[in-house]
């Protein structure tokens, strides 16, 4: 595997910054960061049933995990985080990485106040929802 894409929910503000964070990290992988909402998305990924519901995560070969396991994915591409995403993958912890996902996955709209460093909106432009470059590499 040379790089994988992460594909990610630019409209929640907990995404972006779990996004902005995974930008700044030493990665083992090449990784590209893109807005599952994105234009470029829709084009490339359209047949992905999950996108846009769930953090997706996709190799250069054609692999793909969802929800826990691309979230253990993003981990095993960041060097400081590899060794951890070993470790919340093996049998005794993947259970408890998973429900840990799954309730910040469906908590992340008040998880989302916690992490807002800004006056979210204006008028009726919201800077979290702002459009963010459509990927990063």
């Amino acid at each position: 595997m040379r790089s994988i894409t992460v594909l990610y929910d630019e409209h929640c503000p907990l995404c972006v910054r779990c996004a902005d964070w995974m930008w700044t990290q030493t990665k083992e992988v090449p990784m590209v960061l893109m807005g599952a909402h994105s234009k470029e998305a829709a084009e490339r990924f359209s047949g992905l049933p999950w996108l846009g519901y769930e953090l997706c995560v996709l190799s250069d070969e054609g692999d793909a995990w969802v929800g826990p396991g691309a979230f253990i994915m993003c981990l095993w591409a960041l060097r400081d985080y590899r060794d951890w995403s070993y470790r919340l993958s093996a049998d005794a912890f993947a259970p408890l990485a998973e429900r840990f996902f799954r309730m910040l996955s469906n908590r992340r709209g008040g998880l989302a106040k916690w992490v807002q460093t800004e006056q979210a909106c204006e008028g009726d432009r919201c800077r979290t929802c702002a459009p963010r470059p459509q990927s990063r590499a």
